[in-house]
């Protein structure tokens, strides 16, 4: 493809992608996202699917998370509470946070590529701009580290929006790694609880996580709240 038929089609082109995209990423939710959703709210079953694939079944379990994560229209805990039932909370945690630092690499970079326009595949503009307080470069890192590590805090939107920033992909990494721990092992904790049949420990753990997300959204708000109006008033 010629320089110059690309300048002159750049903008269809461009809109032919993002419909693609977009079409790709419905069908992958419906077809495939929707029914592993349902499967994994079925943490038996959900492990005999696992164990049927053999010693390649971990594998398996790694690459439906990058796909959760990629995708960020599917959520992640019931993959997370079936990751705590089919191999324990220790290797549950490890299997999940592999699948989210190999997803978070891909979306880093595919950001970093297709700019905002891939964000807006998944998220509508006010979100997206509901964010920007996040861009002060004097304390990116930290504010980042913070608002990664508080529950209930929208995780997928921040995973998008890093590649946005200036920051590297190595301290990314590192942030989305150790602040995602909190959440994902309270979730694999919960499952293994129910796969050893602990119904009661299992319900406490799951009542403290959704008190836990409760509490962290609501701090989310406030640190947004006081970070957009200080950098209204510079």
């Amino acid at each position: 493809m010629s320089e110059k038929f690309w300048d002159k089609h750049k903008k269809l082109l461009g809109s032919m992608l993002i419909a693609f995209a977009v079409i790709f990423c419905a069908v992958i939710t419906i077809f495939i996202g929707k029914p592993l959703i349902e499967f994994a709210k079925e943490p038996e079953k959900f492990q005999a699917w696992i164990d049927s694939f053999g010693i390649w079944g971990r594998l398996v379990f790694i690459g439906i998370i990058v796909l959760q994560v990629i995708i960020a229209l599917i959520p992640g805990e019931p993959f997370e509470i079936a990751a705590g039932y089919a191999f324990g909370s220790i290797e549950g945690t490890l299997l999940c946070l592999a699948g989210i630092v190999i997803g978070s690499i891909i979306i880093f970079l595919l950001v970093r590529k297709f700019g905002v326009k891939l964000l807006e595949l998944f998220f509508p503009m006010e979100k997206i701009n509901s964010l920007k307080f996040l861009q002060n470069k004097r304390r990116l890192n930290t504010i980042y580290f913070i608002v990664m590590c508080l529950p209930g805090t929208p995780k997928d939107l921040l995973s998008y929006f890093a590649g946005l920033t200036d920051m590297k992909i190595t301290t990314w990494l590192l942030i989305a790694t150790v602040a995602r721990i909190p959440s994902v092992i309270t979730s694999t904790i919960g499952g293994s609880a129910l796969g050893s049949e602990q119904y009661l420990f299992a319900g406490i753990a799951f009542a403290a996580t959704l008190a836990l997300s409760g509490a962290g959204l609501l701090i989310y708000r406030k640190i947004q709240k006081v970070r957009s109006k200080n950098n209204s008033d510079n």
